[in-house]
């Protein structure tokens, strides 16, 4: 009964996201017209390796992001610590840790922040700057909870709060991410689902957005201090929707292949297929590769490689370290380390 409940309410959660979406559905890639776009920077360097393709396989800490249904699945407790180069010199680093709590669940933690360089202040009089500096900020903390209600299908939530701060100005948000996997009956073959980033509205705003305006500064005697505000309106944040299914083609004596496949509907751009695929080597060596954004037309983000190593330490403890390459074309080229450990 208590199973059934809560898949009912977690269709019912992800039913009125999509309905909610009014703009979710378009003819009109919308790019550029969401907040917070660092949250569509994906996480983990062996999901980046494998094109994105993660949703159906979500079976490390970096799961909280693309489906934080995959942490249920996690045996021990994990940590893991992930570094993104990005680019025009922007990174991005990713902490995740979870915990198995047996049969109640797994319970998970993640933190994301960027790392941007200082920035020159520049007007109109002064193009090359005036000899002051801005910073900017991105930020984002999610509690995540994962549980299996079959031993074949499992469900979870991932709510964060959004922070985004650029010069004197700063903006939040509360949102959730869901999702569900399933094992199916078919040998190898697993189904996920995801949506992220369902949430509040974004609007930069600050003790600075109060000013006094002056409507004709060229014309004496007008009156040249209006109260103003010049807060930003009101964006949402990049909703998106995932399917996938991952298929393990064979597991031998440590020797495996896993093949994966994403379809993304996102409301800021048009679908696109993610491909990847894993070949681990006595469970030692991890070779990956893939090609992300299929289908979608002008997209600078192509082909994917990676690696990775385990490497077992005292006891059940077990060190990971993984790297990601991503093309992308004119943008050069993203870089993704990270570091794990199982215990």
């Amino acid at each position: 009964m208590k199973s059934k409940i809560i898949t009912t309410f977690s269709l019912l959660v992800l039913f009125t996201a999509m309905m909610q979406a009014d703009d979710f559905v378009s003819n009109v890639s919308k790019r550029g017209t969401t907040a917070a776009p660092f949250l569509s920077i994906g996480q983990g360097a062996r999901a980046l390796s494998m094109g994105g393709a993660f949703v159906a396989v979500a079976d490390d800490p970096s799961a909280m992001y693309w489906n934080p249904a995959g942490i249920a699945d996690l045996s021990g407790n994990r940590v893991v610590f992930d570094h993104t180069q990005w680019i025009a010199d922007i990174s991005y680093n990713f902490f995740g840790a979870t915990i198995n709590l047996g049969s109640i669940g797994t319970l998970g933690l993640n933190f994301t922040s960027s790392s941007i360089p200082e920035m020159n202040v520049t007007t109109i009089d002064n193009p090359g700057g005036t000899g002051e500096t801005f910073g900017v900020t991105d930020g984002v903390f999610g509690v995540s909870y994962a549980m299996k209600l079959t031993d074949k299908f499992s469900i979870g939530f991932n709510p964060k709060f959004v922070y985004q701060r650029i010069a004197k100005y700063s903006a939040s948000a509360i949102a959730l991410d869901m999702g569900v996997k399933y094992q199916t009956p078919f040998k190898g073959i697993t189904l996920g689902m995801s949506i992220t980033n369902f949430g509040t509205k974004m609007q930069l705003g600050g003790a600075s957005t109060p000013v006094l305006y002056d409507p004709d500064p060229l014309t004496s005697g007008n009156n040249g201090r209006i109260p103003a505000d010049i807060r930003t309106d009101q964006w949402t944040l990049p909703l998106n929707f995932k399917v996938g299914i991952a298929y393990d083609v064979f597991s031998v004596n440590g020797n495996r292949l896993l093949l994966a496949i994403d379809a993304s509907h996102p409301s800021d751009n048009y679908e696109s297929i993610n491909v990847g695929g894993e070949y681990v080597i006595n469970d030692f060596v991890f070779l990956r590769g893939g090609y992300k954004s299929l289908f979608l037309a002008d997209s600078q983000e192509r082909y994917t490689l990676g690696f990775g190593i385990k490497q077992a330490l005292i006891g059940n403890v077990q060190f990971t370290v993984d790297y990601a390459y991503q093309d992308m074309q004119l943008l050069k080229n993203a870089q993704k380390f990270t570091v794990g450990v199982i215990f």
